[in-house]
Formats: C-alpha cells, sequence, structure tokens
C-alpha cells in the first residue's frame, strides 16, 4: 500500500462509510450528495492513477455498506438505520483540498500522465566517459648516453643514478641493458574512460570511474596496440564518496579525484588519489567574486605490515582563493605544501651471506626501503642501499632525499577577446628537504649525490577554454623546467620527455573540435635533461637524455 494510501485510508473509509448511508436515508441525501460525489470521484481518480486497486476501492465500499446496516435500494427489507456525524461544508472542502494537494504532489514525484517519463531516481545518477585513439612517435637524440653507460660497474661510479630503468641488473658482475636511449618508437594507444556519479541525497555522493591501463602504471590510463588481438584489462581508476555537510565544506573518502589546485608538473592528469581530502570554500558577500579555499589531504602509500614493512603516507595543505576582480578577468592562486613520510631509502645491512651456497640469505626487513621499478619513472636521484652485497646479487635503489615540496600555483582566465580566451597558469616548486647532509647520514655513502631541488612551468593558451563545439579551436605552448628532485618523479606528467623528473623543454599543442564533443589534436613536445641522467661521477657529468615526441590525438566525450 502506498504512503499516500496508508495515511488517508481512515479518512477514505469514513467517507465510504457516509456514502453508504446516505443510501438509506432520502431525507439527508440532499445535504450529503456533495460529500458522496466528492467520495466516488477520489476513489475513482486513486484507482485510476494506480493508488488504489479496483479491489481495495470495492472492498472499502462494501466495507463501508457492512459496517452501516443499510441494504441497497429495492431490496425487501428495510433494517434499522445509523446515523452518521454531520459533515460540514468547511470539512468537506479541506479534506477535499488536502487529499488534492496529496494526489497532486504524488503525481508531480512520479510524473504521472509525462510521456516517455522515466523513474525520478534516473535523475540522481550520471554517466560520462571518454574514449581516445592516439599515434605517438618518439625520437631520441642522436648524442645520448647509451644503455651500457647506465649499467654501474666498480670504482667511482659505483652508488647513484638517475635512470636505473635505463640499465638494469641481473647482478652487479652480469649487467644488462634494459632500456633505450637511441631507438625510435612509434605506437597506437587507446584510452577508454568510463564514469558513474550518484547523487544519494542533497548531501551524499558517490562516484566510480572505470579506465584502461594497467595495475602498475598509475600516471597512465592509455592502452597500446598490438597484443595480438587480446582483450584489455577495464580497472577500477576511481571510487570515492562525497560529504557535503555544510555548504562551505566538501569531504572525500577512497579513491579519489586530485584535490589540489595544480599543473601536470607535480601531480600527473592521471593520478587519482587514495586517502581522504577536505576542501573547505568561503563566500564573501561583502567580496563579490572573491573565494577563499583550504584543502587537507591525508594519503597511504603502502600498507604498514610491522616489524617488515613501515607505512608510507603523504600529506598536504593548501590555501589559496579564487578572484574575479573584473567581470571578464578571472584568477586563481594556491600556497600547497606536502609531506612524504618514510619513502626517503636508508642503508640497508639486513642480510647475511652464506659462504657455503654463496647466496645472501635476506632479513625480515630486508628491501624496506626500496624505491621500486613499479612506482618510480625516472629522474630522482637513487643510491643504492645495500652497497656492502656481492657482485652476485642485484642493488635496490633508494631515494637520496626527503620530499617536502613548497609549491606556488597560479592561473587566469581572460575573456576580453570574446568568443576567444587568453589562458595563463604558472607554478614553482622548491624540495624544502633537500639535503646532502642528510642523505650522507642515512645512505652511508661519502659522496654528493647532487641534483637539484627546485621547478618551475608557464602555460599559454588562446582560442576556447575548452574546445566542446565544432569550428571551435585551441592553441597552446607550454615550457617547463623540473629539477631532479624537487617533486617525486612517481607522480609527475608522463609525457615530456617520456615521464620524470629532471627535465627541460617545451610544448606546442592545437586542438580543433569537428563535432560536438568530437575534436582532433596535435602536439609536439621537444626536451633535455637538466643534470647528468647517470650521476654526477666525473666520467658521467655529462651525459644527458634528449627526446622528441609527436602526438596526434582524436577524442570523443560522452
Amino acid at each position: 500500500m502506498s504512503t499516500l494510501t496508508k495515511k488517508w485510508w481512515p479518512t477514505l473509509t469514513a467517507l465510504s462509510l457516509a456514502l453508504a448511508t446516505t443510501v438509506a436515508h432520502a431525507d439527508e441525501r440532499e445535504s450529503l450528495e456533495a460529500l458522496r460525489q466528492t467520495t466516488l470521484g477520489l476513489i475513482n481518480a486513486l484507482v485510476d492513477k494506480g493508488v488504489l486497486t479496483r479491489e481495495v476501492a470495492d472492498g472499502m465500499l462494501k466495507q463501508a455498506q457492512s459496517s452501516s446496516g443499510t441494504v441497497p435500494a429495492g431490496t425487501a427489507t428495510a433494517k434499522p438505520v445509523q446515523r452518521v456525524p454531520y459533515v460540514s461544508d468547511a470539512m468537506k472542502a479541506q479534506i477535499r483540498n488536502e487529499v488534492k494537494e496529496e494526489v497532486l504532489t504524488q503525481a508531480r514525484a512520479e510524473r504521472w500522465g509525462v510521456p516517455n517519463a522515466v523513474p525520478a531516481w534516473v535523475d540522481r545518477i550520471k554517466i560520462d566517459g571518454d574514449f581516445r585513439f592516439r599515434y605517438q612517435t618518439d625520437h631520441p637524440g642522436s648524442g645520448n648516453a647509451p644503455p651500457s653507460n647506465y649499467l654501474q660497474s666498480e670504482g667511482d661510479n659505483l652508488g647513484t643514478t638517475r635512470a636505473a630503468d635505463f640499465g638494469s641488473f641481473t647482478s652487479i658482475s652480469n649487467p644488462v641493458a634494459t632500456g633505450s636511449t637511441l631507438d625510435s618508437r612509434d605506437r597506437e594507444r587507446l584510452r577508454l574512460r568510463l564514469g558513474l556519479s550518484a547523487k544519494v541525497t542533497d548531501e551524499v555522493g558517490v562516484g566510480v570511474r572505470l579506465a584502461t591501463g594497467n595495475g602498475t602504471d598509475r600516471v597512465s590510463t592509455n592502452q597500446t596496440l598490438g597484443q595480438n588481438f587480446n582483450k584489455y584489462p577495464l580497472l577500477v581508476d576511481r571510487a570515492y564518496v562525497r560529504v557535503d555537510p555544510v555548504d562551505w565544506l566538501s569531504v572525500q573518502a577512497g579513491r579519489l579525484p586530485n584535490p589540489w589546485f595544480s599543473t601536470d608538473m607535480v601531480w600527473n592528469e592521471n593520478l587519482n588519489f587514495e586517502g581522504l581530502a577536505a576542501t573547505a570554500r568561503w563566500a564573501r558577500p561583502e567580496q563579490p567574486g572573491f573565494e577563499p579555499f583550504a584543502t587537507l589531504g591525508a594519503f597511504p602509500l603502502r600498507e604498514s605490515s610491522p616489524p617488515a614493512r613501515g607505512g608510507r603516507w603523504l600529506y598536504g595543505a593548501q590555501l589559496g582563493a579564487a578572484w574575479s576582480p573584473a567581470t571578464r578577468t578571472r584568477l586563481k592562486f594556491g600556497l600547497a605544501y606536502y609531506s612524504y613520510k618514510n619513502l626517503e631509502g636508508h642503508q640497508d645491512n639486513d642480510y647475511r651471506y652464506d659462504g657455503l651456497s654463496a647466496q645472501v640469505l635476506p632479513g625480515l626487513t630486508y628491501g624496506q626501503y626500496e624505491y621500486s621499478s613499479g612506482l618510480r619513472q625516472k629522474g630522482n636521484t637513487l643510491f643504492e642501499t645495500n652497497p656492502s652485497i656481492p657482485d652476485t646479487e642485484t642493488p635496490i635503489w633508494g631515494l637520496a632525499y626527503q620530499f617536502r615540496p613548497l609549491t606556488l600555483t597560479a592561473s587566469a582566465e581572460l575573456t576580453h577577446f570574446s568568443p576567444y580566451s587568453l589562458l595563463l597558469s604558472a607554478e614553482y616548486v622548491k624540495n624544502t628537504a633537500f639535503d646532502a647532509g642528510d642523505f650522507r647520514r642515512r645512505s652511508g655513502l661519502a659522496l654528493d649525490p647532487g641534483g637539484s631541488d627546485t621547478g618551475y612551468q608557464f602555460r599559454l593558451a588562446f582560442g576556447a577554454a575548452e574546445v566542446r563545439e565544432a569550428g571551435q579551436w585551441q592553441v597552446s605552448t607550454t615550457y617547463r623546467h623540473l629539477g631532479s628532485d624537487a617533486v617525486l618523479d612517481a607522480f609527475t606528467d608522463s609525457d615530456m620527455g617520456l615521464g620524470g623528473t629532471n627535465v627541460q623543454g617545451y610544448a606546442l599543442a592545437f586542438t580543433y573540435g569537428l563535432y560536438r564533443n568530437t575534436s582532433l589534436g596535435l602536439r609536439y613536445l621537444a626536451s633535455r635533461t637538466i643534470d647528468s641522467p647517470i650521476n654526477n661521477t666525473a666520467d658521467f657529468k655529462d651525459a644527458q637524455f634528449k627526446v622528441n615526441s609527436l602526438q596526434v590525438d582524436f577524442n570523443v566525450r560522452f
């Protein structure tokens, strides 16, 4: 039984009783005829709208007739009559209006009579996504250091690197080059992302997104073609809940979108965060167009599993404001501080060498300081956390520096050239934990690992603020100078310089709208390393890695 039926069942039953009684009382029929017609009309309307079934309506009338002790006109015997309380015209009007309002409210909510109507809960769910097909070609510079130079050997070169995956070890005595620094590469790649957001209440929402990619690359959702027609994995890219307990506060938990105001120099555009973030925004009635904001976040990077492994965390805080000083000018700026806990490397001697088997027997905590190949890109200064191992064992790389970057980000949108916009953005970052002395204490190595602790980026774009319609276009240029240890290379942009830090270069891009939500994009990137990608020793301090890339994208949004 519907809520409406339950609420009005006693009233409807009483009205039905009054209707039945009027059949046996001719002297009151005239005064109650209006009530009788109202009741019959109401019951029939509720049957027509599906609130009552015909069986329930007939049962109500039969129940009323039985309770009143009357029989239909024309029967042979007339039984004693029962009187019902008098219902005034004012009461009739009140009942009629209240029932009418209830019926209309339910009709609007359930969309009675609306052509092609769908259930109301459908309006609370939104599905969106995008598909991208990309052709990419990468051309390394002819003067790049060959992969063999990245393979560490005995002597002064042993100990540090900034591109461990260009060369690797089956053992120190048997190094094998696994990367390519001189060969061009052409790839066809696709990306599919499918998202769903549900508005549970005005205060609570849930978001889920699936995306192509693989489980070890957190900064790319690309799937390279050429897998012998094999199927592609579709992974959970986002899964989070958002709670807005008050108008000015939003809290998210789970695997959530980037909560920071930033560029892709610090946080890759494909990166999603795991943990908890809260953002507060304060509108100022006395200053329209000025809205300060603050964001706090805590994100686990590795689960603590004592005594073998300690937990790793990222903490962050950001203060900023969005400001519109004029009708056609929108500005935004933010100052952020991030701190990584337990990510830096330490000397690791938790192992024992067995002379009989000529093997290293690792202890319970051996390898806990590793900055693994599945996490890193390239660019950060690394050192061997197990430098005393025999030549038969593989080195374990750890981060030379701690990371506590301080980041200043600003953007401007100028619409004075309508329908075109001029978009500007800039970002500066400095790693406040960059300390060679701290490195020597942790590593036990008496050397200067070198590197750089600052980075900056500028971007200028002109055209449509966002290419959505046919005929719209945008052209842009970006310049970046990102030191080796300004930010963690694991989470930064994965395109310029083929990803990571220790890179400077520029990008030129053009996007054109072919159809609604369909565009064609071209992007050219040219870059080279800042410091030696190998290490700062005399043999390799002038080594470099250059690469130019061209990307052609066909994008469809839905």
